[in-house]
C-alpha cells in the first residue's frame, strides 16, 4: 500500500515515474488534478456533475493510455489539461450535434440551489455570480481561454500548450475575450468595478 504522504511529496513528474512501475500511484495523481478539472469541465460545458465526471473518466483513460508518451518538455498539468480539453470539446461537439434546434435557458439563480441560500449572497457573490452567467455566455474558444487564465491563473505558454495554438494566438483570444465579455456585461447591465 502506497502512503499517501509519499505521494504528495512527489512531483508531478514524480508521480508519472512511479504509476508507469506501479498503476496504485496514477490514482494519486488523478486524485491531484481531480477538483480543478472537474470545475474547469462543468463551466466549459454546464453538464451536471456526474456527466462531467465521466468526460474526466473518459479523459483519464487517454492519460494513463499515453502515459509512457509523456513529452518531458511539457508541464505535466499542461499536458492533462490538453487531453481533458480535447476530451470536453468532443463531448460538447456531439451534444451540440444532438441539440441543435434546443435553446438554453439559464438559471438566474446559478450557481446556488435553493432561495434561502440565495438571500444570504454577498457583493462579491453577486460579482462573481454575475461573472460566471457572462462567462457562459461565450463562444467556447473564448470561455476558454478566459478560464485558464483568470481562473487557472496559467502563463500564456501553458494555455498554448494546452490549446495547441502559438502564444501570440492565446494573446489575441485574450483580447477579443475580454472585450466580448464586457460587452456581454454592458449588454446584461453588469457592472464590474
Amino acid at each position: 500500500m502506497i502512503k499517501e504522504s509519499l505521494c504528495d511529496e512527489l512531483s508531478d513528474e514524480q508521480l508519472v515515474a512511479y504509476s508507469i512501475q506501479d498503476m496504485d500511484y496514477f490514482l494519486y495523481l488523478y486524485q491531484r488534478y481531480e477538483p480543478r478539472l472537474l470545475r474547469y469541465i462543468k463551466r466549459i460545458t454546464q453538464v451536471s456533475t456526474p456527466q462531467a465526471e465521466d468526460i474526466l473518466q473518459d479523459a483519464f483513460i487517454k492519460v494513463w493510455q499515453n502515459l509512457k508518451g509523456f513529452d518531458q518538455n511539457l508541464k505535466l498539468s499542461s499536458w492533462i489539461y490538453r487531453i481533458v480539453h480535447n476530451e470536453t470539446i468532443s463531448y460538447w461537439r456531439k451534444k451540440q450535434s444532438l441539440h441543435r434546434n434546443r435553446k438554453v435557458i439559464l438559471d438566474e439563480n446559478y450557481p446556488y440551489e435553493d432561495t434561502e441560500e440565495l438571500s444570504n449572497v454577498t457583493e462579491s457573490d453577486r460579482k462573481e455570480q454575475d461573472m460566471y452567467k457572462v462567462l457562459e455566455q461565450l463562444p467556447v474558444p473564448y470561455k476558454t481561454v478566459l478560464w485558464f487564465k483568470y481562473i487557472e491563473e496559467m502563463s500564456y505558454r501553458e494555455i498554448s500548450d494546452i490549446l495547441k495554438i502559438p502564444e501570440g494566438t492565446v494573446a489575441t483570444r485574450i483580447y477579443r475575450a475580454k472585450k466580448h465579455f464586457l460587452q456581454l456585461a454592458q449588454d446584461y447591465d453588469i457592472d464590474f468595478n
